[in-house]
């Protein structure tokens, strides 16, 4: 029998099915919110979870995915977050975004990214190391301290301009950080410390 990765964190997901489809490829346990229901008492025992084992917060790729995310986000600061793209968590057929569809590989690198690409394992369950993404590594310690200002953000377009909307989704989708509106984007980039050259580097591609 093939051994799974064990991930140590709770993973918090919106239903069962997105549990089971975690649970093919890994050795975890989940919070399930049940759908796009999320209140004071889910917030407070995942407080205690965050406290005891941390929590990988795993929502949906869609408007109420990230509304939970928000909430969690606000409550409990210190989760950490997995972020699939809308692609990955697309069906094969009809059907919502979820990550009930996602496969192997896209659920590898979106828990792969929490840790920096630490550990990742193969289809077979394998641990093995994986070096960050070229957008997240050698970044200096003085860059890592610069946040990025409302300037940086209208030089690059992703404020202010007529197509910001598409440049945020096409940056927020390639350093794998969920989506993020005019309003958000500076303390998305600036949670996940994303650095100018990260940025320059992605939207060459735009």
């Amino acid at each position: 029998m093939v051994e799974k990765q064990k991930i140590n964190e709770v993973i918090v997901v919106e239903g069962r099915d997105d549990t089971a489809n975690l649970k093919r490829y890994f050795d975890c346990e989940t919070y399930e919110t049940g759908g796009s229901s999320i209140d004071d008492r889910d917030l407070e025992r995942l407080k205690r979870l965050e406290d005891k084992r941390g929590i990988i917060v795993f929502t949906d790729p869609d408007f109420q995915g990230e509304r939970i995310r928000k909430i969690i986000m606000q409550a409990v600061p210190n989760a950490k977050h997995a972020f699939l793209n809308r692609d990955e968590a697309r069906p094969k057929g009809k059907g919502s975004l979820g990550v009930e569809h996602a496969n192997f590989e896209a659920l590898n690198q979106a828990l792969a990214e929490v840790f920096g690409g630490e550990k990742v394992t193969d289809e077979f369950g394998s641990a093995k190391t994986q070096e960050p993404s070229s957008d997240r590594s050698s970044v200096s310690k003085k860059e890592l301290l610069t946040e990025l200002t409302q300037t940086d953000l209208m030089s690059f377009g992703l404020v202010m301009a007529a197509d910001s909307r598409k440049r945020r989704e096409f940056l927020c989708e390639q350093l794998r950080i969920g989506y993020a509106n005019g309003k958000q984007i500076k303390k998305r980039l600036n949670m996940f410390k994303i650095t100018k050259e990260q940025i320059e580097n992605v939207m060459k591609n735009y």
